[in-house]
């Protein structure tokens, strides 16, 4: 087997919010876990709370890191966090840095995102709308949890309002108050390469012109909700991937902000139905690749 991309420390990877391992046969990180074990990486995808707030979510990822360094005997991991998954390795990175060797930011809501905002604005917990978005949110939930086949621990907790306010401008201004690593000093600048040992990275997406960016985006229902969601955006107008802006995903090395991938297609959900021209699997084999030169 290739040792292309075995880096040193595991590859641990982090879903975002309503995020899973394996429901039934199909994976979060649909074809990425695969082509990143062929190089020879060890991989580990990790289950948190799906709905809770990005600091009992880094909890729980704490907790499954020192798992994951029992087992393996490494001593460090690299954090790969995408969506939500980004601001739950930023935690564990920040509270316990001598465990984690670098964070990757995934189409991270580094400082919030404004569907978030636009969601507490018309449809706040208080109204009827509100109420009824937060049953539909545990609904799904509880059905991801039932076909979830790749996740065999305990169950987790779960806090809609939690979970939101932790995505919301205002929430994540909060958080990045208490965990500043990694973070530019100026809006969609970069931030430093390394913080206490942890080196940080981050890319994204934008949605590209036309209904469906052609290929086989044509097929591909997550693609057309992010077209919709991304009718709420102000600040990133015409500058983000349906959920998360360009710029506020900025974390440490900016690798790239403008792929043609929407949020779902940049982890290749939907079983890879991507739009033409879009690698989400090459970013992440790229990456492995750069970690490794770096020595982590």
């Amino acid at each position: 087997m290739s040792q292309e991309l075995a880096t040193r420390y595991p590859l641990v990877l982090v879903p975002g919010m309503l995020g899973f391992i394996r429901l039934v046969l199909y994976s979060y990180w649909f074809g990425i876990e695969s082509a990143l074990r062929r190089g020879g990486a060890t991989v580990i995808a990790v289950q948190v709370s799906p709905l809770h707030s990005t600091e009992v979510r880094g909890e729980q990822l704490l907790a499954r890191i020192e798992e994951i360094r029992r087992e393996t005997g490494a001593d460090k991991v690299n954090l790969i966090g995408h969506s939500q998954g980004s601001l739950t390795a930023r935690y564990a990175a920040a509270k316990r840095p001598e465990w984690v060797a670098s964070v990757t930011s995934v189409a991270g809501p580094n400082h919030g995102s404004e569907l978030a905002d636009y969601i507490e604005r018309h449809h706040s917990i208080d109204t009827l709308r509100g109420r009824v978005l937060s049953f539909i949110l545990r609904v799904i939930a509880v059905l991801m949890s039932w076909l979830d086949t790749g996740y065999r621990g305990p169950k987790l907790p779960a806090d809609i309002h939690a979970s939101h306010r932790s995505l919301t401008s205002e929430g994540v201004a909060l958080f990045n108050r208490q965990y500043p690593q990694g973070l530019p000093e100026t809006w969609g600048g970069q931030g430093p390469e390394e913080v206490n040992g942890v080196r940080y990275y981050s890319w994204s997406g934008t949605l590209q012109p036309g209904k469906t960016n052609r290929g086989r985006n044509l097929f591909d229902g997550t693609n057309r909700s992010c077209r919709l969601f991304a009718r709420t955006f102000v600040r990133e107008a015409g500058q983000c991937d349906g959920m998360v802006g360009r710029y506020s995903s900025h974390l440490g090395t900016v690798i790239g902000d403008d792929y043609p991938l929407d949020h779902f297609d940049i982890v290749n959900q939907s079983l890879g139905l991507v739009g033409r021209g879009a690698e989400p699997i090459r970013l992440f084999v790229e990456h492995a690749q750069r970690l490794k030169a770096a020595g982590v």
